[in-house]
């Protein structure tokens, strides 16, 4: 049986709730803590407040986009660490260079991942077994 992920948080930053909530079922599943938030101004907050092991936040959202989200929590200091996951439809080459470049841990394609593929990911980001 997989190591439960106790005491570790992740923060869902996506305006789709049908989507994050199926990613919030999985992760909690796996024993990690899940805050979740709708657009890229609540993502912001809650990374601020919550502090998170890890960050999945997507591209296309209302307010701020993930890009700027990101762009954003990598110029904090206190958010700067927080290792973050990029989760979108948004799969041109450009957009996934843009994403790690702009300091994303990884970028993954909404219609090419299941959720269990994305908490194996997140795992991998945090060194768990």
């Amino acid at each position: 049986m997989p190591e439960k992920a106790v005491g570790k948080k992740v923060l869902i930053v996506d305006d789709d709730a049908f989507l994050s909530g199926i990613y919030a079922t999985k992760l909690e599943i796996d024993g990690f803590q899940v805050v979740s938030a709708r657009d890229g101004e609540e993502g912001l907050k809650a990374a601020a407040t919550e502090l998170p092991d890890l960050i999945l936040l997507d591209v296309l959202m209302p307010k701020l986009d993930g890009f700027e989200v990101l762009k954003r929590l990598k110029a904090d200091p206190a958010t700067k660490p927080i290792p973050v996951i990029m989760l979108t439809n948004l799969g041109q080459k450009e957009d996934v260079e843009k994403g790690l470049s702009e300091g994303a841990e990884d970028y993954l394609i909404k219609a090419h991942f299941v959720p269990s593929e994305a908490v194996i990911k997140i795992k991998k980001v945090l060194k768990m077994p």
